[in-house]
């Protein structure tokens, strides 16, 4: 038993010599993350949500007022272009196109039976001038006797006469003629006229009747059949029939946050999912950048709100779908990632890698391991802004310290960010935790924490 006792009291004696030594050894010593520096490929995505959205579509109204007798087709339908989808009650329409035809087939008989008069006197002017040849000849036959002293006064009297008799039957028959002329060229015109009424009698008749404007799918049917419609008038909106959505050219129109807009451009690639659709991506571009901020709240424009409140602001994005698919609907909820920057083999750090620090803060140069350039901004004795970098791991008599180091930066993905000039490939940095960096010392002596396991790594961005 005695010798137990030794036993547990040697082993509780050499525990405690152990611990000693260990926190004896970490005093001084800060436990962070440390990671390389290396190269890696980076891309900057910025995610926006929206809808789905055809690029051509068209609210097909009504242009006249009545109740809607049928509906051709129904909502998810597809149409072809000069299909009849819609008709409104047309009787009075229908009934006046048929009294305005009748009377255009008795104008035509009109003008049949002016051309045959037309004939008739034609007719009538030949017969005349050939009487009047024939008459012209037995006068100028009786003149030469007449002259000659072989025919009596009386009978070159009645062959003169008979001459001027159809020299007046030719003019009376080329006046019948004229007039016959006249009378059809008259009914031609009522005719036209007739004709005109008859379109416009045709148009209150099509009027009535709804024909899509294009190939597309039917999108809405807002009223049903038998409703009563009425045609817009003026400044007052008209009553819709249904919408129809071209979706051989299918977008994805969605808001971006101000503060990503500035990194979006026409021709950017963009990857669309659809959440009604899970797991499919669509591909596409950029095709259209609003110029005009929307207030988040209402969705209108900031040049026509009259609020004053400050508010979060988004802009409007289209991306055109490069292949458009029978599954997509318009109105469908949908998120755009946007491919802005893409770079290959640069230099990136973990964004919690970076800190803010006020150069007054940091030691100055006679510290072991202390930037240079911390050391001039610390040596300025004016007033400076905080200035972005990161705290690089050096060995310093064998031991890791720290020293911070301004890093200009360059694109963002989710985790890392490039870092333009400051670090090279296999620097050892400080990268986390949050709340270590946050109260990091300049040449304080470090230690890696092995208890936290470094985040996984992520080139690709995810705002929104």
């Amino acid at each position: 038993m005695k010798k137990i006792l030794l036993i547990i009291g040697a082993v509780v004696v050499f525990g405690a010599i152990v611990g000693f030594t260990v926190i004896r050894a970490q005093s001084g010593y800060t436990k962070v993350l440390i990671g390389t520096v290396s190269r890696e490929n980076l891309v900057s995505v910025v995610s926006a949500t929206g809808q789905i959205r055809p690029k051509t579509y068209v609210n097909i109204g009504a242009n006249a007022m009545g109740r809607v007798t049928r509906f051709y087709v129904n909502e998810g339908d597809h149409v072809k272009k000069g299909q009849i989808i819609a008709t409104i009650e047309n009787v009075q329409q229908k009934a006046n196109v048929d009294a305005q035809v009748a009377t255009i087939a008795s104008y035509r008989t009109d003008i049949n039976s002016y051309i045959a008069a037309e004939k008739t006197a034609e007719a009538n002017v030949d017969h005349a001038k050939a009487d009047l040849e024939q008459k012209k000849l037995d006068y100028d036959r009786a003149q030469a006797l007449f002259q000659a002293q072989v025919m009596s006064k009386q009978d070159f009297d009645a062959k003169k006469a008979a001459y001027d008799l159809d020299v007046a039957s030719l003019s009376q028959a080329d006046a019948g003629l004229a007039q016959a002329r006249a009378q059809t060229a008259s009914a031609r015109g009522h005719l036209q006229t007739q004709q005109a009424t008859l379109a416009t009698q045709q148009d209150y008749l099509n009027r009535t009747i709804a024909i899509a404007p294009f190939d597309g799918i039917v999108t809405n049917e807002p009223v049903r059949q038998g409703e009563m419609v009425v045609q817009g008038i003026q400044n007052t909106e008209g009553s819709t029939l249904m919408t129809l959505a071209d979706m051989s050219v299918i977008t994805a129109e969605v808001k971006v946050d101000e503060t990503d807009i500035v990194n979006v451009a026409n021709g950017q690639v963009a990857d669309v999912t659809v959440d009604a659709l899970p797991g499919k991506i669509f591909k596409g571009r950029v095709t259209e950048v609003g110029d005009q901020a929307l207030l988040r709240s209402t969705g209108v424009s900031t040049s026509q709100s009259t609020s004053g409140v400050e508010e979060a602001k988004d802009f409007k994005v289209v991306v055109t779908l490069d292949q458009p698919s029978d599954e997509l609907r318009p109105g469908l909820s949908c998120t755009a990632k946007i491919t802005t920057a893409k770079k290959d083999n640069i230099v990136a750090v973990p964004i919690q890698a970076l800190t803010m620090r006020d150069p007054k803060h940091l030691n100055d140069t006679t510290t072991p391991g202390s930037s240079s350039t911390v050391s001039a901004a610390t040596s300025n004795s004016q007033p400076s802004q905080e200035i972005q970098g990161v705290f690089v791991v050096s060995k310093v008599n064998g031991k890791d310290r720290v020293h911070f180091l301004p890093v200009n930066t360059g694109i963002t993905g989710a985790t890392d960010i490039e870092v333009t000039s400051g670090l090279k490939s296999g620097d050892r940095i400080v990268t986390g935790t949050y709340r270590v960096l946050r109260d990091l010392k300049e040449n304080s002596l470090v230690k890696q924490d092995t208890s936290l396991a470094a985040p996984p790594k992520d080139s690709s961005s995810s705002s929104s």
